[in-house]
């Protein structure tokens, strides 16, 4: 049982309104008449203009390549009387171990969910059912991160989703 018959049955015998005959004579007379040229627009590159002006640009990237060339410095650096000449030899010791050793490994760290969108498409009449289901439609980002103590990496993983709901709705 179907409430909307009645107005299906409305709407199938509307028919559109006919053309007039004033707008048939303006469309006909309008398709008669010559192509006009249609003036270009002055902000489009034509090949002539571009080939021109190639030459500024090459002499814009010459005279960075130049004031690239003067900033760096050429010359060997010099000696100041604060370097020292060697370096002492490095002594061996062995590094403490750590009272507590991390796992080399990635932990969770944290997880969100962002719903971004979420709307009502409206009734819905399913095949199996007599009463009509609402559908909701929402799409969420979800986001998982990991970290691993040892190295201090993390790791970070979104991925979208959709999910579309039927919810019954009682008629009373």
């Amino acid at each position: 049982m179907n409430d909307f018959s009645d107005l299906e049955a409305q709407l199938k015998t509307i028919r559109p309104a006919p053309l007039r005959e004033s707008f048939i004579a303006r469309v006909e007379s309008e398709i008669a008449k010559p192509e006009t040229t249609v003036e270009e627009p002055r902000n489009v590159i034509r090949p002539a203009q571009f080939r021109t002006r190639w030459v500024i640009g090459l002499g814009l990237a010459a005279a960075a390549a130049v004031l690239l060339f003067v900033r760096v410095n050429f010359q060997a650096p010099r000696d100041s009387a604060g370097t020292a000449a060697a370096s002492p030899a490095p002594i061996a010791k062995p590094a403490p171990l750590p009272e507590k050793v991390l796992p080399n490994s990635f932990l969770p760290a944290g997880s969100t969910r962002v719903v971004y969108h979420k709307r009502d498409e409206g009734l819905l009449f399913a095949q199996n059912r007599e009463e009509p289901m609402r559908r909701l439609r929402s799409m969420t980002q979800e986001t998982l991160q990991w970290k691993n103590p040892a190295t201090g990496a993390s790791l970070s993983v979104s991925y979208p989703s959709e999910q579309v709901e039927l919810v019954p709705i009682s008629a009373q």
